[in-house]
């Protein structure tokens, strides 16, 4: 299999000092109810053994996909993921190969990561609506936005944030170095021959995203015709059931606390399409309605959990928003969790 085939992030490669993934007290539950408990119907209700009644979305009559080959621990552990602002929903078949971008800067640079592996992503987070020459990334578990990303900034980027930031393996409330905005260079002593001018590189600006759930769909039809026909469907079915929670959040919605719904590149394992990927942040308590902790509405911390599954269809959404989503629980766990971490319990898929 040629590297333009392969997932991103089993791509770029760490400095080798930091090739092994740090696991600080971490270990692999060996199944996915370990990881992630299963709802019951005793406590959970019986809505969460049936699929949701008054789905009227469906897939295309020939949406096929394998149904039979195990999903759990299959996937490679990843520390951090960054997802690259683009304002598109397609990409070409590898978004590294995208000439300027900010994908092809961090993948082919010789500045890599030295915290462990970096899954990148391209995702249709719309672009600055008054700066035409850069974008904004959005940095996990962190769940930190950075603006004013430009290509000839990333070396900056993955030394000042990616690599200062926390990772999925390290424990909550043992917190690395905080990345934070740099200072402004100081100003040049002022010279009185004349000098060439200079290329002003934008500083890099961090602050936290406000949502407290991330939802991430596979949505690149490039690499499989199902992500493209599943994501945008998925989408409008999440939305139908987080909107009278008050919950939904669109592109342009930076209230804090809520669920944003983003489109991303290929993440691997088209074969179980859907892909779907959540994020949940640290809470004191996981809430099972709208109400919003202290910690929500505040619009804090970092992703405690990812949550990785697949072979999602449009009548599973009802129950992962119910379960997954505001309450960190599976619902068909042996049919659909892929993998994931969980950093309050310490535990992880691979």
């Amino acid at each position: 299999m040629t590297s333009k085939i392969k997932n991103l992030y089993y791509r770029l490669t760490p400095t080798p000092s930091s090739t092994t993934l740090p696991t600080a007290g971490f270990s692999k539950a060996p199944t996915a109810p370990a990881l992630f408990p299963k709802t019951d119907p005793a406590s959970d209700g019986d809505e969460c053994v049936h699929d949701c009644s008054s789905c009227t979305i469906k897939y295309p009559s020939k949406f096929a996909i394998d149904e039979d080959e195990e999903l759990y621990g299959h996937v490679k552990g990843w520390s951090t993921h960054l997802i690259v602002a683009t304002g598109k929903s397609d990409w070409v078949r590898d978004v590294a190969d995208e000439k300027g971008s900010i994908m092809e800067a961090v993948d082919k640079g010789t500045v890599k990561p030295s915290n462990g592996k970096l899954m990148l992503s391209a995702s249709n987070i719309p672009l600055p609506e008054h700066d035409t020459e850069s974008t904004r990334v959005l940095l996990l578990p962190a769940f930190t936005f950075i603006d004013n990303v430009t290509p000839s900034n990333v070396p900056d980027l993955i030394t000042s944030h990616i690599n200062k930031g926390p990772v999925n393996t390290s424990p909550l409330g043992q917190l690395p170095e905080t990345a934070s905005s740099p200072a402004s260079p100081p100003e040049p002593e002022e010279k009185t021959s004349l000098q060439p001018a200079l290329v002003t590189v934008p500083t890099l600006k961090s602050h936290p995203c406000p949502h407290q759930y991330l939802i991430l769909l596979c949505s690149q039809k490039t690499r499989d015709a199902r992500c493209g026909q599943s994501a945008p469907l998925l989408r409008r079915e999440f939305e139908r059931h987080l909107r009278p929670m008050g919950l939904y959040r669109d592109l342009h919605d930076e209230r804090p606390g809520g669920v944003g719904i983003y489109f991303i590149s290929h993440v691997g394992g088209h074969k179980f399409s859907a892909n779907v990927m959540i994020y949940r942040k640290e809470t004191p308590s996981q809430p099972s309605d709208a109400t919003m902790t202290a910690a929500e509405s505040s619009g804090s911390g970092q992703a405690a959990q990812c949550i990785w599954l697949a072979r999602v269809r449009p009548e599973d959404c009802e129950n992962i928003v119910r379960y997954t989503v505001l309450q960190g629980k599976l619902v068909k766990p042996e049919r659909q969790l892929r993998g994931g971490f969980d950093r309050c319990k310490q535990l992880v898929s691979w």
